[in-house]
Parts: C-alpha cells; structure tokens; sequence
C-alpha cells in the first residue's frame, strides 16, 4: 500500500463520524479507502467522507482524533490527486471534506477551501460538501458556500453549557451559533448541522427547543444526529453509549418539526416524565391521546397529525376527496395510504353528513 492510500485508509475512517446522510453504510474498496454508500448522500450514492488533517489541537472528550497520534494530513493538490484518481476510474461519485484543527483555524479553512477549488478547475463537477470549522473567518466561509454544493457546521450539542461539558476549548455562541448564522446567509439552502446525542447528557426535551430554535432562526436544510458511541483513550471512555432507537426517534421528530408543522411542545407529549423519548415513534404516541379526524372534512394540518399519513398523501387526500368522498379503510388506498395504520385515527363520514351534524348541533 502506497503512503498515500495509508493517508487515505487512515483519514477517511477518522472521517466516519461527520454524518451526511441518514442510514448510511460503509464499505471499504480495494484502496482502503471508506466509501459511504446511500442515494440520500448528495444524490451521489458512492460517497468519500474524509478529513484533510487527522490530528487536532482541540480537547472535544468524545472525538476519535485527539487520540489520533498520527500526524496525518493532505496538502491540497496532494488530495486533489488523490480524489480525482479514484472519481475517474467511477469508484466515488462525491465528496465530504472535513478537518481537523492541527494548528490556526484560518490556515485549516484555507486548505479545504483551496482543495475545492483545485478540484473544480481539474474539471471535478460532481457533489462537493466543506464542513466549516468552529471560529472560522467569514470570508473563508463565502469562499466555501461558492465553491461547494452544500456547507456545514457542527452544534455538537444543545447549549453552551452542555458543549462546556465535552469541549472546553469551543465557545457555542462565538465559535459555533455566531459562524452558523453566516452559513446560513451564504448558503442558504445548502447548509446542514450534526448533534452528538447523549455525550453531554442532554434530554430529548432540550434536542426538540434546540430543533425548533434552529428552524426558526437558520432554516437547515437538514439536521443530523449521530448516537454517541465511547472511544477508549477519551475522557469519556467509561460514559455508557447511546442506543441507535434513539438517535431514530430524534429523526423522526425532526421529519415532524420540519416538514409536517409539528411545534416542539406538541412532540414533547410524547417524551416519558423525564424528558427522553421511548423506543416508539413519537407520531404515534401523541395521536394515541387524539380524537379521529374525518378524512373527508379534515384540515391539512389535522390529516398530518395521523400515523400514515405524510405531506403528499395529505395533499392528495384533500384533491381526491373533491371527487369522491372516501367511504371506509378500503377506499384510503386511492390516495397511497396504509389503510390499517391510519384508519384508526380516522373516521368517514362525507361532508354533507358532517356539515348537518354540525347544523343540527
């Protein structure tokens, strides 16, 4: 193996733990290199997720690399040989370029930035993800939205107080909440983030305000979460690890917050007395305390608050039932719907008994 394919072996495994798509799965080439499989990931399929430096100055008590004693690293036209190599002989179709923070964050960001632009002059057109560093220069960050398909920086965890906990070095506000408003305002549409669930003990209710707030003032294209996972050598080698359910429920909630117009105190009904989600989903769980909706009178709103039934089906419930009304469980198969998951939330009534119940009462 040559030392470049040691690098890449090396720092693409390091790299593992930056998320891009939900579901994801590594495999390894013949190269050593990790290649992170999933359609979601860019659209690409075939994704190399790797970091340009291996080593970090930093002391976050989770993170595989401050154990890293290998002094690893890319220069920027080394990688950009190196990736270009493995795009045209079709082994990756996209790239997620991370770092880690070996010396000053200008000259780290400088790197990536570089590493992009090298690879689009050589003719690279394919996906391209920057993950900005903590304390980043705002002009880094512009040079990295224009370069890039999509940018990201990680919140690592809920509040200043829980990153206290895990990583002294970062200050939340500054480093991490103040750079993350100007990704937005560069990449609008194209920037994400990651949560590290359970390192700093944060509940469920503290990830669903955090959520929420993150919608309302950023609008991410996506959030991720990543369970955490104890690494011997860390500070936080003993700390129990947490279960993959729950990193699967705070996705579901998130698909709710943003794309089905839950708020944060709804979900939270379905967190247990100490705020933490059980191993269910948390759709059900609060449609099981709710009165049935008529499916042929029902708001938007209403219909996306019943187990089955996501944005489009609710779309083309409210189309077809213009046509005809929906008569029983049977009839739900029209507009794509799992009649059995929902048809207990629902009843079927057309809307002319409804309008002369609602007379005569």
């Amino acid at each position: 193996m040559s030392i470049v394919e040691q690098k890449l072996s090396s720092l693409t495994a390091a790299g593992q733990f930056d998320i891009c798509a939900p579901g994801e799965c590594i495999q390894v080439l013949s190269t050593a290199a990790h290649i992170t499989y999933n359609r979601r990931a860019g659209g690409c399929g075939r994704m190399l997720k790797v970091l340009l430096n291996g080593y970090c100055s930093y002391d976050c008590a989770y993170c595989s690399i401050r154990v890293n004693r290998e002094r690893l690293g890319f220069s920027p036209d080394e990688f950009a040989e190196a990736f270009l190599r493995l795009w045209h002989e079709d082994l990756v179709g996209g790239l997620f370029l991370s770092s880690g923070i070996p010396h000053d964050v200008d000259l780290v960001m400088h790197d990536l930035v570089e590493t992009g632009e090298i690879l689009r002059c050589r003719g690279y057109d394919g996906y391209l993800h920057l993950k900005i560093l903590p304390g980043a220069a705002r002009a880094d960050i512009h040079d990295a939205a224009r370069v890039a398909d999509r940018i990201s920086i990680n919140l690592e965890t809920t509040s200043s107080d829980r990153l206290g906990c895990i990583a002294g070095v970062k200050d939340y506000q500054q480093d991490i909440l103040k750079r993350q408003a100007w990704v937005a305002e560069e990449k609008p549409e194209g920037h994400t983030t990651q949560l590290v669930i359970g390192a700093a003990d944060e509940t469920d209710a503290e990830i669903l305000s955090c959520l929420a707030g993150q919608y309302r003032r950023v609008r991410p294209a996506r959030v991720y979460f990543s369970a955490f996972r104890s690494l011997p050598g860390t500070p936080l080698a003993e700390h129990p690890d947490t279960p993959a359910w729950r990193a699967r429920r705070c996705y579901q909630a998130d698909y709710l917050l943003r794309d089905y117009g839950f708020t944060a105190d709804e979900l939270k009904a379905s967190l247990d007395e100490d705020g933490f989600f059980e191993n269910r989903d948390p759709k059900k769980v609060i449609a099981a305390d709710m009165m049935p909706v008529n499916v042929n009178t029902a708001t938007k709103w209403d219909l996306l608050r019943v187990p089955g039934i996501g944005p489009k089906a609710a779309d083309r419930i409210i189309r077809l039932r213009k046509q005809r009304p929906f008569t029983g469980p049977a009839d739900l198969a029209r507009a794509g719907i799992r009649g059995q998951v929902a048809a207990r939330h629902l009843t079927f009534g057309n809307r002319k008994e409804t309008i002369q119940t609602k007379l005569v009462m």
